[in-house]
């Protein structure tokens, strides 16, 4: 708007001079009517800032865009973030499935094994007293074989102390 009362630096002396506007006539470059005017409107835009309030949105449209990026970019960050942790919490549920399995199984063979050492214990208590049924009737036998040795020692001196059947 002021462009038209800049100084020409040449040896002139500095002083004042009107500048022609680029959109000039010439043959070889016929200007428009609605090239050259500017409207009220747009001068007073220029004037009042406008155009850098609309850089400023643009920019701030920019940044506005560059944030839903960043948003989109941690929302995908987060959901692969939420499958990892639903993915090691179904592992997790499965190992606690075969924890209980495996603590099932022990549970269940260490009560196999106290049936075993109660069975174990049965047949101990009945082989001990098979064993004190065997030695009672070794005991008896031996009181047997007494009263045999002893009837058999009887006897035996009965035929020595009988008279021989042959001298008669």
């Amino acid at each position: 708007m002021f462009d038209k009362f800049k100084k020409k630096d040449d040896d002139a002396g500095g002083e004042m001079v009107e500048e022609k506007p680029q959109n000039y006539e010439s043959e070889d470059n016929p200007v428009r009517e609605s090239e050259t005017r500017e409207t009220p409107r747009e001068t007073v835009n220029s004037d009042l800032g406008i155009g850098a309030l609309k850089d400023k949105r643009a920019r701030l449209d920019e940044a506005i865009d560059y944030v839903g990026l960043m948003i989109k970019n941690l929302k995908d960050k987060r959901t692969a973030l939420e499958k990892e942790v639903e993915d090691e919490s179904v592992d997790i549920k499965n190992l606690k499935e075969k924890l209980v399995k495996v603590s099932q199984y022990i549970d269940e063979e260490r009560s196999g094994l106290q049936s075993l050492t109660r069975k174990r214990q049965q047949v101990e208590t009945e082989a001990d007293e098979v064993g004190n049924m065997i030695n009672e009737l070794r005991n008896k036998l031996s009181g047997i074989d007494k009263v045999v040795d002893d009837e058999g020692s009887i006897i035996k001196r009965f035929k020595e102390n009988r008279p021989n059947s042959d001298s008669l």
